[in-house]
C-alpha cells in the first residue's frame, strides 16, 4: 500500500469527527454560542446518554447486516417496569434495576431465538418486538406516568460525581474534572503509541507523523473542551462514567476479542463465515440479547434523568441508534463499521437536535433535517464503494 492511498484511507475514517466539529461551529454561529455553555454542553451529554448506549448495541446488529426496531419498546417497558416496582410495589432501586435487566435480557433472548433458531429475518421479528413492547408498556402503565423516583435512583441520571471546586476565572473550576481530562490525555496518547508500535512489528503501513500529530491534537482538543466546560459547570455526570465505560468495554470486544472478529466476519460474508467454523447461530443469539440488555440499561438511565417512567418513553429512539451507526461510517451491508464511530455518529445527531432546538426550528423541521443527513450519509457511503 502506498502512501498516498494510506493517506486517503486514514482521512476518511476521521472524516465524520471532521463533520461533527463543523456541526458543532456551525450552530455555535447560529444560537450566538449558546450551544458551548457548560450548562448546554452537560445537558448535550445526558440528553444523549441514552442513545450512545443504545447506538453500542445496534453497531453490532448493523456489522451482521442486520437492525433493530424494537429498541424504543423495550427502553419503555424497562423503564416502566422499575416506576411500577419502585412505585407501586416498594421494592428496592437495586430489585426494580434487577428486574429491568432481567426483562431486557429476556426480550433480547427472545429476538435472539427466533432469528438464530428459526431463521425469521431480524427485520421482522423486531418489528414485531416494536408494537408488543410499546402495546406491553400502555398495559403495565395504563397509559399513566409512574413517579416520582427517589432520588438515590434518579442520581443514576441526573447526579454528578463528588466534585473539589476551586475559584477560577470569576467563578469555579472543578478539580476532579481537570484530573479526568488529563487521565482521558494520557490514555489516547499511549493508545496511539502502542497502536504505532503494534504496526511497525507487523509490517503494517503507518500513518505519516503530521497526520499522526494532527489527529491527535484534534481528539485532545475535544476532549479538553467538554471536561472544560462541565468543570465549569458541575463536574462530571455519572452517567458519563457509564457511558464511558460501555464505550470502552464495548470498542475492546469489537476490536480485541475474538467474538468482536466473528460479527465482522458474518456481516462480511456470512457462507464464509460459516464454513471458516463460526457457529453463525450462536453469534446472531448473542448480538441480540446484548441488545436487549443495552435496552434495559438506557431505560434505566432514561427513567432515572426524567424521575419517572412514561408510556412514550424511548419513542423512536430505534431510529436515532440506528441513524448512529450509518452516519457513524457503517455499511449498510454488514461487515464494517467502529464503537467510536457509533459514538460520533450519536452526537452529531445529539449536537443537530440541541442546535435546531436552540435555533428555534419546530420538531418538523428538524426530522426534515436528520433525515437529510442520514440519506446523504448512506449515499456518500454507498457512491464510494461503487467507485471503488
Amino acid at each position: 500500500m502506498d502512501k498516498k492511498k494510506t493517506v486517503n484511507i486514514n482521512m476518511k475514517q476521521y472524516g465524520m469527527v471532521l463533520a461533527l466539529i463543523a456541526v458543532f461551529l456551525i450552530f455555535a454561529v447560529m444560537t450566538g454560542g449558546k450551544n458551548m455553555s457548560p450548562a448546554n454542553v452537560n445537558n448535550l451529554i445526558m440528553q444523549n446518554s441514552y442513545i450512545v448506549i443504545l447506538a453500542v448495541g445496534m453497531l453490532l446488529c448493523v456489522l451482521t447486516g442486520n437492525i433493530d426496531l424494537g429498541v424504543g419498546s423495550i427502553v419503555a417497558v424497562c423503564g416502566a417496569a422499575v416506576g411500577i416496582m419502585i412505585v407501586d410495589y416498594k421494592t428496592s432501586m437495586w430489585v426494580a434495576i434487577l428486574a429491568a435487566l432481567a426483562i431486557g435480557t429476556l426480550s433480547g433472548m427472545f429476538v435472539g431465538v427466533f432469528v438464530s433458531r428459526l431463521s425469521i429475518p431480524p427485520f421482522i421479528v423486531t418489528l414485531a418486538t416494536m408494537l408488543m413492547g410499546r402495546g406491553l408498556t400502555y398495559t403495565l402503565l395504563k397509559a399513566q406516568t409512574k413517579g416520582p423516583l427517589p432520588t438515590n435512583y434518579t442520581y443514576i441520571g441526573a447526579g454528578f460525581l463528588p466534585t473539589a471546586k476551586i475559584s477560577f476565572g470569576g467563578g469555579t473550576l472543578d478539580l476532579v474534572s481537570i484530573a479526568a481530562a488529563l487521565a482521558a490525555f494520557a490514555l489516547i496518547i499511549l493508545s496511539e503509541i502502542k497502536s504505532i508500535k503494534t504496526k511497525k512489528k507487523y509490517d503494517f503501513p503507518v500513518n505519516p507523523l503530521w497526520q499522526t500529530v494532527l489527529k491527535i491534537g484534534v481528539i485532545l482538543l475535544i476532549v479538553w473542551f467538554f471536561f472544560y466546560k462541565l468543570a465549569r459547570y458541575n463536574g462530571i455526570p455519572f452517567v458519563l462514567v457509564i457511558m464511558g465505560s460501555l464505550v470502552a468495554l464495548y470498542h475492546f470486544i469489537t476490536s480485541k476479542t475474538v467474538a468482536g472478529r466473528q460479527i465482522y466476519a458474518l456481516g462480511g460474508n456470512a457462507k464464509a463465515a460459516k464454513l471458516s467454523g463460526i457457529n453463525t447461530d450462536k453469534v446472531f443469539f448473542w448480538v441480540y440479547t446484548n441488545m436487549g440488555i443495552l435496552c434495559a440499561v438506557a431505560g434505566i438511565v432514561l427513567s432515572a434523568r426524567n424521575a419517572s417512567a412514561t408510556p412514550k418513553a424511548g419513542d423512536q429512539f430505534e431510529m436515532d441508534a440506528i441513524a448512529s451507526c450509518y452516519i457513524g461510517g457503517a455499511a449498510t451491508t454488514g461487515g464494517v463499521g467502529t464503537i467510536i464511530g457509533a459514538v460520533v455518529g450519536a452526537f452529531i445527531m445529539g449536537i443537530l437536535n440541541n442546535g435546531m432546538s436552540l435555533y428555534g426550528w419546530s420538531t418538523d423541521i428538524q426530522k426534515i433535517v436528520k433525515g437529510a443527513v442520514l440519506l446523504g450519509a448512506v449515499t456518500v457511503d454507498l457512491l464510494s464503494k461503487r467507485k471503488k
